[in-house]
């Protein structure tokens, strides 16, 4: 079973985004975005693990734009490249289910499962738009 972090605080300082938990979870995570003319940099962190992806900012625009709210936890969308990538999916009570994923090969791949509240998910996909 997945156990997926909630990140509920937006905020925006210059051209940088920060999703961080405001929860008192011992293990503390953060989404951190930036653009970088053509691309995103993406840090995602949790406790001292992080992960860091650069997905094209056009492809990561249409695929929040277009996210559809579906049951569950499923992810709909997939930016990035086969080995480096996050899957994207919209709950229907409208939080973001963010899954970025890095893949060696057949035997293995790491995972972090994150869930932003639908306040926060609001003041990114208007951050995407322009």
């Amino acid at each position: 079973m997945r156990h997926y972090q909630s990140l509920d605080t937006f905020k925006l300082e210059g051209n940088t985004v920060y999703l961080t938990s405001s929860g008192d979870d011992p293990v503390e995570a953060m989404a951190v975005m930036m653009r970088e003319g053509e691309r995103v940099a993406i840090s995602i962190s949790i406790g001292p693990l992080e992960l860091g992806l650069r997905p094209r900012y056009e492809e990561l625009q249409r695929a929040v734009a277009s996210l559809k709210p579906v049951p569950g936890l499923s992810t709909t969308r997939h930016v990035g490249s086969e080995v480096a990538y996050m899957d994207l999916g919209l709950t229907e009570d409208r939080r973001l289910v963010m899954r970025p994923s890095l893949v060696s090969d057949a035997s293995g791949h790491l995972s972090i499962n994150l869930l932003v509240t639908p306040e926060a998910f609001e003041k990114l996909a208007s951050w995407l738009k322009g």
